[in-house]
Formats: structure tokens, sequence, C-alpha cells
């Protein structure tokens, strides 16, 4: 990062069910994020995401803006999160986004700032973890791709009910990140900052990792309004609420 200030978002779960939401992002690729540096966003940018191809049209609205934004030369960099880890080639250049890896590392004011979503370090979650694994095979990815666009959809909205309904029972503790792994990441990426979205919980922990101080900051999701974290080039950072548009977008 040479200079200025970077904002990054997780959790905006975009969908044609929550317009206000969509219009509150479109807001910031017009207002905020022209005047930042770049945008992060860590993953689950938009509620399902079933392929490249998916012409649905308030997908495509969120496509439009983020090529908006980056014709204007303002990077926007994404991460995969578990509602939307099909998206591809077909998906940059529909919007001029990169796709990171996740994890990744940044580095500002001296410190190392691993980004991630977060889904990989929920690891009590067992059933959930043995689904990622096969839903991001190859193999997988390309039947799926294979099939009709409405078999998608359809399968899509399925898969959207069986997972709210795993939430739902699943115990508490193990829908958050797991300590030993959050230690392992920061300690393999000699990090000082680990960044994360998808527990929907909001929070700063503070830990020691060989001796050493370290932070987690968990980004908030959008299902009460808009939030992001803004990381200035020194290494600083401030949570920051976003005001409701007075008209929805769009």
């Amino acid at each position: 990062m040479a200079h200025g200030r970077y904002l990054l978002v997780s959790d905006l779960h975009l969908d044609a069910s929550h317009p206000a939401g969509i219009g509150q992002f479109l807001h910031l690729l017009r207002t905020e994020a022209p005047r930042s540096d770049g945008l992060y966003v860590l993953g689950d940018l938009f509620e399902s995401w079933i392929g490249d191809d998916d012409d649905e049209p308030a997908r495509e609205q969120v496509c439009a803006g983020l090529r908006e934004l980056t014709r204007q030369g303002v990077p926007c960099r994404i991460q995969r999160g578990n509602r939307d880890f099909l998206l591809g080639a077909g998906f940059t250049a529909r919007t001029g986004c990169q796709l990171l890896a996740d994890p990744v590392l940044i580095e500002a004011g001296g410190r190392r700032f691993v980004l991630s979503h977060g889904d990989a370090l929920c690891t009590r979650d067992v059933s959930y973890q043995r689904f990622r694994r096969v839903a991001r095979s190859h193999w997988l990815q390309r039947t799926w791709l294979a099939l009709p666009l409405g078999a998608r959809r359809r399968l899509a909205a399925w898969g959207r009910r069986r997972s709210h309904a795993h939430v739902r029972r699943a115990p508490r503790e193990i829908m958050d990140v797991t300590p030993a792994a959050v230690t392992q990441l920061l300690r393999s990426w000699r990090a000082d900052v680990l960044i994360h979205g998808h527990t929907h919980r909001p929070a700063e922990h503070r830990l020691e990792v060989d001796g050493r101080p370290a932070l987690r900051l968990v980004l908030a999701d959008w299902h009460e309004g808009g939030s992001m974290l803004v990381l200035h080039a020194d290494g600083s950072y401030q949570d920051c609420r976003l005001e409701m548009p007075k008209e929805t977008d769009g």
C-alpha cells in the first residue's frame, strides 16, 4: 500500500429479495469507493452465485456498478465466500474486478494483515468443512456449470434453504472460528492482524501468537445495514457504519 485509504467489506449477501442492500452497495460504489485507493470484498458479495453466465437482473446491476468503479481506475479485489465460490473469469471480465486467493497478505504501515473470508477457520463445523471440500472440487464445479441455468437456480434455492436450516440447528460455538486455526494462520503468514468475515459476529479480538501481540478483526455483515473497515496506509484502521441512501438506487 503506497498511500491513501482502502475500504474492506464482507458478507453483503446481495440478492433481489433485498433491494435495499443492493441500493446501499451501489451508493457506496458511487460515493465512498471512488474516493478510496481500492475496495476489498472478503467474500459473500452475493447471496448466491450459480455461474458467470447468470444474467439475473439484480446481479447484473451489481456487476455494472462494479464495472463503473473499476473503469474509473479504482481497483476492486474480491475473495470468494461460501455463497459465491463460483465467481470466475467471466465475472472478472464483466466487472474489471480482481479475484483474490484466500488467504492473502497485504502490508500497511509496517504491519502484516492477512485477509480471509473466514469459513475455512470454522473447523469445528465438520459437516460444512466436508461440503466445502467437495463443492470446491474441479470435477463437481464442471458438472454443476454444465447444467442448464434454470436447473442451477432451482438447486441453488434448495441449497440455501438447507444451509439456513443447518445454521439454525448447529450449536453456536461450532459456527465460529477455531482459536487454533486462527493462531496457525497468523503464525504461518507471520501476520500481525487477521481480518475476516463469515461469522457475522463483528468484534476486535486481542490475542498472542508465539509471544507476539496480534489482532483478529471480524467484519460485520450487511443484514442490518452497511458496514466497512477503513484501512489506512499507516496501518491504522476504523470501523464505519454506512448511511442508507435517501432513495434506493435502481
